[in-house]
């Protein structure tokens, strides 16, 4: 079986890359190729939330993944979460990002709704994950939340 890794954090840095870098840093998940992909969860697949990502292989590596990620220069709030919602089949992820936690679970009930209003399967597990940071004033402040699927693959 494969495992999704869901992992959220936080980071600051000069500018806005820099701060997405922290956050990607402080998940484990900052020496990849990240790759987005569209959010539905294999039927063979397991969703596991993780304080850290463990190590999915080399360095460079292509890793696909869900992502919400939002970044701001303070004093902001700034927050960003993922919602996920599986059963005995596939799954379905939804991203969001807004200025508060109360939008962001808003947002994804709203999605992970109408997503399953889309398909024909049997959905019985519901969950979500939100990272939220107070932005420091003169620094950018990101926040992540990624679904990291699988083992990381050679981009060349």
């Amino acid at each position: 079986m494969s495992i999704i890794h869901v992992v959220c954090g936080a980071g600051t840095g000069p500018t806005e890359k820099a701060a997405y870098d922290a956050a990607l840093a402080d998940v484990n998940l900052h020496n990849y190729n990240l790759v987005p992909i569209s959010s539905v969860v294999p039927a063979e697949a397991e969703v596991v939330r993780v304080e850290r990502a463990p190590d999915l292989g080399p360095a460079g590596n292509r890793l696909n993944v869900v992502q919400a990620t939002a970044t701001a220069v303070g004093p902001e709030t700034v927050a960003a979460g993922v919602g996920w919602t599986t059963g005995p089949g596939p799954g379905l992820f939804y991203e969001a990002d807004a200025e508060s936690e109360a939008e962001i679970i808003r947002q994804l009930e709203r999605g992970l709704d109408a997503g399953r209003e889309l398909r024909d399967w049997a959905f019985d597990h519901e969950e979500t994950l939100v990272e939220s940071a107070e932005a420091t004033p003169g620094e950018h402040t990101c926040v992540v939340v990624l679904a990291a699927y699988g083992e990381s693959e050679p981009v060349l």
